[in-house]
C-alpha cells in the first residue's frame, strides 16, 4: 500500500516526521513503538527506492544523547528512532537515497495538543490550581515551531541541491540552555501571570536529562530567530 501511495503522489522530496512518543514506556505500548517508528519508516524507504525518490528530510531527536554521549537512548522511544536509522544506513548503502536527519529538541507553539510545560502552566492558570514541579533545576534547550519549520526548509533546499553527499546530520537547536525554573518564570512574567507552583512536590524522572546534548553540527544556513519571549507571546 505504501509503494501505490508514494507512486501516486510523486514526490520530488519527503518529509518523516510520523512517529510514537513515549518517556516512560508501558508493556503494551512496545508495539506501537516498533511499528511507528521502524515499521511505517521501513515501509516508506522501501516505497521511495522502488519509485525512484530518492530525497529524505529524517526526524531523530536528542533524546538519543543521554549525559552527552554518542549514543544513549533516555527510553525505548529514542532508542526505536535509532534503530531506524540503522535501516536508514543499508538503504544509503545500496541504493541512490540521499538523507539528512533533523535532531530535534524540546519545541512549543500555538496549538500543541502536547502535555508540555507551557501547557501545563496555561491549564494551570485558567483553573488557578497548585502544580507540582521538580526542583526546575534541569536544562531546556526549546526551539519555536515556525524555527523548526525554517530548519526542515533548510534541510530541503540543501539535499535538492544534489552536492554529493549520501547522508548528513544536524542538531535543531537554539543554542541556549535555560533552567526549567528560569522557563517557568520567563514564561509567567512574559504573560503577565501567576501560578502558585510547589517547587519540589515531585521527583525527578528515571534518566532525566539535566544538560541536554551538546555535540551536535549545527545547521548551515539555519538560525532561531524567535526569542523566547517573543516565543511565548505567539504561543
Amino acid at each position: 500500500k505504501m509503494i501505490s501511495i508514494v507512486k501516486k503522489v510523486k514526490p520530488d522530496i519527503v518529509f518523516h516526521l510520523a512517529s510514537f512518543s513515549q518517556y516512560k514506556h508501558k508493556s503494551e505500548d512496545i508495539t506501537q513503538l516498533v511499528m511507528s517508528n521502524i515499521l511505517v519508516g521501513n515501509q516508506l524507504v522501501e516505497a521511495m527506492v522502488r519509485n525512484g525518490v530518492k530525497y529524505l528530510i529524517n526526524t531523530g531527536t536528542y533524546w538519543q544523547h543521554f549525559r552527552n554521549e554518542n549514543y544513549n537512548p533516555i527510553c525505548l522511544y529514542a532508542a526505536t528512532k535509532k534503530a531506524f536509522e540503522d535501516i536508514l544506513q543499508f538503504y544509503i548503502e545500496t541504493t541512490d537515497l540521499r538523507i539528512i536527519t533533523l535532531k530535534l529538541f524540546d519545541t512549543y507553539g500555538p496549538m500543541d495538543p502536547r502535555p508540555k510545560i507551557f501547557s501545563q502552566l496555561n491549564d494551570a492558570i485558567k483553573k488557578g490550581k497548585c502544580l507540582n514541579m521538580t526542583l526546575g533545576d534541569q536544562l531546556i534547550d526549546i526551539v519555536h515551531v515556525d524555527d523548526v519549520v525554517e530548519a526542515y526548509l533548510i534541510a530541503a533546499n540543501r539535499i535538492l541541491a544534489d552536492n554529493g553527499f549520501k547522508y548528513q546530520e544536524y542538531a535543531i537547536s537554539s543554542g541556549q540552555q535555560i533552567p526549567l525554573k528560569d522557563l517557568v518564570e520567563t514564561y509567567l512574567s512574559t504573560l503577565r501571570k501567576d501560578v502558585n507552583i510547589n517547587w519540589g512536590g515531585r521527583e525527578y524522572r528515571d534518566r532525566e536529562v539535566m544538560k541536554p546534548w551538546t555535540k551536535g553540527k549545527k545547521l548551515p544556513g539555519w538560525t532561531p530567530k524567535i526569542s523566547l519571549e517573543d516565543g511565548i507571546c505567539l504561543t
